[in-house]
């Protein structure tokens, strides 16, 4: 048995940071994931960091002031991991917006960012940046960012344990222990105790007057055992398409309206890949893993060839694809999936916290508001310290931006497999608990996504260090590249 002040359930990027800015405090935090960190929504985004152009048709001005100033604060303390994105978007005739609106547009994105990064494109100039782009009235730019997320998510855990988290992946909650009738109030009393089932298979008590849960979009699913209100969350899947990037070398992002049902869609250049998104379709059941649909990839790539019509692009050029399940709050007024608002939800009773909604950039901000929602069962002196402090970085200078470790020169001109250096994918099994073969070649690296054939010829290369490291014997490998094989057929294969 052991005491916490704070139980965190879930290990995406909400809940990652909550365990960090809990640690920061100087709470004792123990995170528990059931799967793999990010192996959700946290690692099946779209990869941006952005304002959310499209919010101010919306009329989400916080939101996207919001969003704005975290991209901003991103970019300047996570230099390697979270990236600038140049993004021009094409006008052409009959297409929205129009150039007048999208001009009017990119000063309020710019005035909120505070800095410019708008400008304006002719025709030619088009041709010349990006080549075969349908841009016959010219095109705007403004700058967004892009990042790793998965990547982003092991970062903020890895700082999340340097202050002092106890991190606890392929772990699950048992149930949750209250107080007896009338001893803590309503609703069969607050908690005082949880359960949970390490992944070593033992049982584990839990003692803590406070817990966060950040399930996403299976919050709704877990409200009544949780004895929180019923969230109104709509499930809405958001599918991805990886080519080559050879076969549309883009230099920058490209942002345009689908022609089927004016949703904005994108391409960009990613980890050396072409990354094209996004679709927003409505999935209800939240437990169901999110796969691409064929109708989805039909979308995405007669997007695509809308606007490169000379590229010829079909189903023979998608690598890989994946999909992630985001928890947005339903407006219940019928709207389309895509004109949903993006806001984050905090419900709170009986000292537990449900987070959910939100957006990739604002998991600080939501954080925030899952602990101040939990301050009445929390040690009230430690909640003094911010969480970002107002001259301070969000997270500290590392070596390495994106691996966020202290590896230094081993991660320079030393041995690599598949273009990942050796030392980083040791790095992983060593101190990253990977507990399954998806777990190193989907988060850790991303080498599963990047290499064709889901890196399957990298494998017997891997078996050595896997081996040697994780202790596997040879039919435990065998039997981890069979499970990792049917896994990235069924959840990132592309439909012939």
């Amino acid at each position: 048995m052991s005491r916490k002040d704070l139980l965190v359930i879930g290990g995406g990027i909400s809940g990652a940071a909550v365990a960090l800015a809990a640690a920061r405090r100087g709470l004792s935090v123990l995170l528990v994931e059931r799967h793999d960190y990010a192996s959700g929504a946290s690692s099946n985004s779209s990869k941006l960091v952005h304002g959310g152009l499209r919010y101010l048709k919306q009329g989400a001005w916080g939101l996207m002031r919001e969003s704005l100033q975290a991209r901003e604060q991103l970019l300047r303390d996570a230099p390697g991991l979270v990236r600038p994105m140049p993004f021009l978007m094409p006008h052409r005739p009959g297409g929205s917006p129009g150039r007048l609106a999208m001009r009017a547009g990119l000063f309020v994105y710019d005035q909120l960012a505070g800095r410019r990064t708008r400008r304006f494109l002719s025709a030619a100039q088009v041709q010349a940046e990006v080549p075969g782009l349908a841009a016959e009235w010219g095109a705007s730019g403004y700058e967004d960012a892009s990042t790793d997320d998965a990547r982003l998510t092991l970062r903020l855990l890895q700082e999340a344990r340097e202050a002092g988290a106890e991190l606890c992946n392929h772990s699950s909650l048992l149930g949750l222990e209250r107080a007896e009738d009338g001893e803590g109030g309503e609703g069969g009393g607050r908690v005082r105790a949880a359960r949970v089932r390490g992944p070593d298979g033992f049982e584990r008590r839990v003692e803590t007057g406070c817990v966060i849960v950040s399930a996403g979009a299976q919050l709704g699913s877990l409200a009544a055992e949780l004895q929180l209100p019923l969230p109104r969350l709509r499930p809405l899947r958001g599918s991805h398409l990886l080519l080559p990037l050879a076969r549309l070398p883009l230099p920058c992002a490209v942002a345009w309206s689908h022609a089927q049902d004016g949703r904005p869609v994108f391409a960009y250049p990613w980890l050396g890949a072409l990354l094209v998104g996004t679709t927003d379709v409505d999935q209800p059941d939240a437990l169901a893993r999110p796969r691409l649909s064929r109708d989805e990839q039909h979308y995405l790539i007669a997007a695509l060839n809308q606007a490169f019509p000379r590229a010829g692009l079909g189903a023979a050029d998608v690598q890989c694809s994946w999909s992630g399940l985001r928890p947005v709050i339903a407006s219940g007024d019928g709207r389309r999936p895509s004109d949903e608002r993006r806001e984050h939800l905090v419900l709170a009773a009986q000292g537990v916290v449900g987070l959910s909604g939100g957006k990739l950039t604002t998991f600080a901000a939501m954080a925030e508001a899952a602990l101040q929602a939990a301050a009445p069962w929390l040690p009230p002196l430690k909640l003094l310290k911010p969480l970002q402090p107002l001259h301070g970085p969000l997270l500290p200078p590392a070596a390495d931006g994106v691996w966020g470790d202290r590896l230094g020169p081993a991660l320079r001109g030393g041995e690599q497999i598949g273009g990942t250096p050796l030392a980083a994918i040791r790095h992983s099994l060593q101190h990253e608990q990977v507990r399954h073969l998806d777990d190193l070649l989907l988060r850790r690296t991303r080498l599963g996504l990047m290499r064709p054939g889901f890196a399957a010829a990298l494998l017997p290369t891997l078996q050595a260090h896997c081996q040697e490291l994780l202790g596997w014997d040879t039919p435990r490998f065998a039997q981890e590249v069979e499970r990792y094989l049917a896994l990235m057929q069924d959840e990132h294969g592309v439909h012939a």
